[in-house]
């Protein structure tokens, strides 16, 4: 959810840039055969919720890795879209991918660690 949210902010600070700018800012392009990333790469998310609601100890640690690479490299990404657009961008990026993912790292950490996990099994 704090991806969808970090990319319709940057949407709209898009928008706002090129509405302020009269319509001159420079346009995004995307060479057709790059295009098929981005669906690939935010559908990562989804492919890592489905794993964690399989609930077995395997799945969790699964997704417990991916979730994190999807955290640290949608982090890296928002900064550098940061560094290009401005701080709020940055600041987005952290504040919707960064705090919610390491909160969730955090919480399926301590979950496979306890001893009397009674909802997953092996």
């Amino acid at each position: 959810m704090g991806a969808v949210l970090f990319v319709t902010f940057q949407l709209f600070f898009y928008v706002n840039g090129f509405v302020r700018a009269h319509g001159a800012t420079p346009t995004m392009t995307f060479e057709p055969d790059v295009l098929w990333v981005f669906p690939t790469f935010y559908g990562c998310w989804i492919i890592t919720v489905l794993i964690a609601l399989i609930r077995t100890r395997k799945a969790q640690w699964t997704a417990l890795v991916l979730g994190s690479l999807m955290v640290f490299l949608n982090t890296l990404g928002g900064i550098a879209d940061g560094v290009r657009d401005g701080w709020y961008v940055a600041f987005s990026a952290v504040f919707f991918i960064t705090l919610p993912g390491v909160l969730a790292i955090v919480t399926t950490w301590r979950q496979l660690k306890s001893k009397g996990a009674h909802n997953v099994d092996e």
